[in-house]
C-alpha cells in the first residue's frame, strides 16, 4: 500500500518526527561507556510513554522475524547493523552502535536510525562508515520530489555507497511509512534512474543506507532479530522520514 497523506496528516508527520529526533538525541547523550543497552531500551520506552505516543516495535512481528519484537528500540553493535535487540550488555569504550527508533504519534509514524562511536577511541574504518551512510543519506533526499522516481533515489544513494567501495545489500532498505511503519514502495540503496514509483506530495518515505564493511551477506542472531554481517566486520545505518512536497523532500526527523 502507498498512502499519500493530507496537509494535516503531514502535519502531524512532523510531530511525530520531532519526538523520535528528540529521543534519539537523547538516547544518544546518554549512551557512554557502561552503559547497558537493556537501559537505552528503557529511557526510549520511558520518553514514548511520557510523551503519549505508540512503539512501533514492541508488538511488531513480521515474517522475517521472530516476533513479537518486544523491545521499544533497536540497539545494534558493532557487527549487527539491523534489527538490533537489545540484550544485558555493557557498551565499551570504541563499540559503533546504532540505534533505530519508530514511533506513531497522533496516528502517524516517523522513523530515524544513527550510528556512532561510544567513548573516546575514534577507529578509523568505523568513522568512515558513519560517514558515508550520512553522506548517502542527504543524496537520496536531494534526489527526492515531487516528480521524481524511487529510482532516482536508490541511484544516488548507491552512487554514493558504491564510490566508497562498500558492497551494497538490496534485501532491505528504506521504504514508505505514514499511518504504519512499513509501507510500499520500496526504497532500495542502489539502483536506476528513472524506474519505479513516482513521488507525489503528501507521500512519506524512510530512507535508510546501511553498509558493512567488507560483505553484502546477513546472519540472524539466535534471538531471530539481530541481522550481522556474515564476515563479522562492522557496520553503519542511517535514516531520516522525509516528506514530500510541493517544492521538493522535507527532513521531519531532524533533532533541534
Amino acid at each position: 500500500m502507498v498512502e499519500i497523506l493530507s496537509p494535516t496528516g503531514v502535519s502531524r508527520a512532523r510531530e511525530s518526527g520531532a519526538l523520535v529526533a528528540e529521543i534519539l538525541r537523547t538516547v544518544r547523550s546518554r549512551s557512554t561507556v557502561g552503559t547497558n543497552l537493556l537501559d537505552i531500551d528503557r529511557w526510549a520506552r520511558d520518553m514514548i510513554v511520557e510523551a503519549g505516543a505508540q512503539s512501533c516495535y514492541v508488538d511488531y512481528a513480521p515474517s522475517f522475524g521472530r516476533g513479537p519484537f518486544g523491545h521499544y528500540i533497536c540497539t545494534a553493535v558493532n557487527d549487527a547493523v539491523l534489527h538490533g535487540l537489545p540484550h544485558d550488555y555493557a557498551l565499551a569504550d570504541g563499540d559503533l552502535l546504532t540505534l533505530d527508533l519508530a514511533v506513531s504519534l497522533d496516528g502517524v509514524a516517523a522513523d530515524s536510525a544513527i550510528s556512532f562511536v561510544v567513548g573516546e577511541s575514534r577507529p578509523a574504518e568505523s568513522v568512515a562508515m558513519i560517514d558515508v551512510t550520512e553522506r548517502a543519506l542527504n543524496a537520496g533526499i536531494a534526489a527526492a520530489g515531487p516528480g521524481a522516481r524511487t529510482g532516482d533515489i536508490s541511484h544516488a544513494i548507491g552512487s554514493v555507497l558504491g564510490a566508497a567501495g562498500y558492497p551494497i545489500n538490496t534485501e532491505f532498505g528504506g521504504h514508505g511509512i505514514g499511518s504504519t511503519m512499513h509501507q510500499d514502495p520500496h526504497i532500495a540503496n542502489t539502483g536506476r534512474r528513472g524506474r519505479g514509483y513516482k513521488l507525489r506530495p503528501g507521500l512519506l518515505l524512510a530512507l535508510e543506507p546501511w553498509v558493512m564493511a567488507d560483505t553484502a551477506e546477513l546472519v540472524t542472531d539466535a534471538d531471530g532479530w539481530t541481522l550481522r554481517s556474515a564476515t563479522g566486520c562492522r557496520t553503519a545505518h542511517s535514516e531520516h522520514t522525509i516528506a514530500i512536497t510541493d517544492d521538493g523532500a522535507e527532513i521531519l526527523t531532524l533533532p533541534t
